[in-house]
């Protein structure tokens, strides 16, 4: 009974394989492509043959990522389309501009929502607006070319849905607190969404790349607080060209969660929670990891924590001999 039971669930996981399609990914849109993981996305979806349409508001920034894209061409139909749009202020404007590359390019095979930015800082330090953009960026800048696409996948019956979130979107840490909650919400429309649009063949992706080496972490890396810059150095930083290729694999192959290396794999186990699963073998997985893994997630919550004291009792003790001299 044993083996049978086990044959069934390796059957099982092949048919779910074999019914999940792949598609290529062509034609593809990103949004906030100029740099970073979403030019390497990109880049990395052009050495398959797709057609690409990227979406950010720096036009110069645009026009230099298209000559750089263009080179890695592996046929002359191919084409990369630039739009210059804030995708997080005016949804109609967004809508009218995905649909004008649609009609240029034909629909969307795949959406790969980059657009983002951080700011980092305690709590009561922040500027307030900074919490508003933020949400609107990171967020809005999410919900609106997804929600400008959808329809015409719903109507083909195939699509896929690619939100970049950051570890930061599964735990929270020190002097994220602006950044982290806007991380944690793509996940909450993802799952959402996923729930809508699966019966429909169109698959979602949420990604959760750690400190990726990009303009955009060597700018934030400025301003981190201390106790930020102490727990960021508990990993490495990934090179953005492998963190593109593990999230286009995991897009194509309509997986829902993506992460990257061997901490990002223990995340993705430890707050799985109600997500969606590919397949039998990962719920199996999430399931026998899950109290193995909360074991070695506490110790690093420790560790966090003792990071966050002795810097409050460094500055504490700096301050007060500033007072006696």
């Amino acid at each position: 009974m044993l083996l049978l039971a086990v044959a069934f669930i390796v059957a099982f996981v092949l048919l779910l394989y074999m019914v999940s399609p792949l598609i290529s990914p062509k034609p593809l849109k990103v949004t906030g492509g100029s740099s970073g993981i979403g030019k390497c996305i990109a880049i990395e979806c052009y050495k398959q043959g797709a057609f690409i349409t990227l979406i950010a508001r720096d036009e110069n920034k645009l026009l230099q990522t298209k000559k750089e894209i263009e080179k890695y061409s592996v046929n002359d139909k191919q084409v990369v389309l630039c739009i210059s749009v804030d995708v997080s202020k005016d949804y109609e404007q967004v809508e009218n501009v995905l649909k004008q590359a649609q009609e240029k390019l034909g629909p969307v095979d795949m959406l790969v929502n980059c657009a983002g930015t951080s700011v980092t800082g305690k709590f009561e330090d922040i500027e307030v607006n900074s919490f508003e953009r933020l949400m609107a960026v990171n967020y809005l800048g999410s919900v609106y070319p997804s929600r400008a696409v959808i329809a015409t996948m719903k109507e083909r019956r195939m699509g896929r849905i690619v939100f970049v979130s950051s570890q930061a979107g599964q735990l929270g840490l020190f002097g994220y607190t602006a950044y982290s909650p806007t991380k944690f919400a793509l996940r909450g429309l993802a799952e959402a969404l996923q729930m809508e649009v699966k019966p429909y063949n169109i698959y979602i992706t949420v990604a959760y790349p750690p400190d990726t080496d990009t303009p955009g972490f060597a700018e934030e890396s400025k301003t981190k607080p201390l106790e930020t810059k102490l727990i960021s150095e508990t990993s490495s930083v990934c090179q953005a060209e492998q963190v593109a290729r593990v999230i286009v694999k995991d897009a194509i192959q309509g997986n829902f969660n993506s992460s990257v290396g061997s901490d990002g794999y223990m995340l993705s186990i430890l707050t799985s929670g109600m997500s969606p699963v590919t397949s039998i073998t990962e719920g199996l997985q999430q399931v026998v990891c899950m109290g193995i893994f909360r074991i070695v997630g506490l110790f690093y919550l420790g560790s966090f924590d003792s990071i966050v004291r002795r810097c409050m009792m460094q500055r504490e003790k700096s301050e007060s001999a500033d007072k006696t001299e």
